[in-house]
């Protein structure tokens, strides 16, 4: 297998899908890995995930189904007693939506799996405004798991953990997207609904404000286009 393959983390949505072309445009083979671990729009990510892989000719798509997040529960992805908030985009506060160290679970994964295919490298679609409010997408977190993949995997493996967008705004990832044709309308960022988004979630609202900011229009379909500030 090429040295010059990296597995993704590929969730459905807008950040993950620009990081699949930035990869590629890095000159990575994409592999994909999906995982369904009883968020409320699995099936519509799931949908989309396999979009884009077609999109893109993928080297594999991996789709892991897993029930433990969602049994530990305490978010409102994963638990129907708990309601998804809608947007406060200036709170510091972590979100109801934050998924107790779920990247932690991912990246474990994905690790298992670029090492089983000889990827050289593991992305990572996070960014600035998600480490404001998800301790497991803050930088020194990355910098933590790549010391956990160096110590916990074969001597000969060499795997770097990318986070490219880390220090970026959506604004920016939204920009960075449409000059590398990222095919936004078949990606999915809402956290309420499969279809139509419901436009008024923490997700919605950053996704359609970096859109408006890029100066273009989200092209998935929504129950209410609010106009966030």
């Amino acid at each position: 297998m090429s040295n010059k393959s990296a597995v993704i983390l590929v969730s459905g949505g807008m950040d993950s899908a620009t990081a699949v072309y930035e990869a590629m445009d890095q000159g990575y083979e994409p592999y994909f890995l999906h995982t369904s671990y009883g968020q409320r729009t699995e099936d519509k990510e799931y949908e989309c995930a396999e979009a884009l892989a077609d999109e893109v000719d993928a080297a594999d798509f991996l789709h892991i189904e897993t029930e433990h997040l969602a049994q530990i529960g305490e978010s409102s992805l994963t638990d129907d007693e708990m309601d998804v908030a809608d947007a406060d985009l200036d709170s510091d506060e972590i979100p109801t939506s934050y998924v107790p160290f779920r990247n932690s679970n991912l990246l474990s994964m994905a690790t298992s799996y670029a090492e089983a295919t000889d990827s050289s490298a593991l992305f990572i679609g996070a960014h600035a405004e998600d480490f404001s409010g998800y301790p497991d997408c803050r930088p020194e977190f990355f910098e933590a798991f790549q010391n956990v993949i160096d110590v916990g995997t074969k001597p000969e493996t060499e795997i770097e953990l990318k986070a490219p967008f880390v220090e970026w705004s959506k604004t920016e990832i939204a920009e960075r997207g449409l000059e590398l044709n990222v095919p936004y309308e078949i990606t999915w960022s809402c956290y309420r609904d499969n279809e139509p988004a419901c436009g008024t979630c923490d997700a919605c609202a950053f996704r359609l404000e970096a859109f408006r900011d890029a100066g273009t229009q989200d092209p998935i379909e929504y129950a209410k286009r609010p106009s966030f500030s």
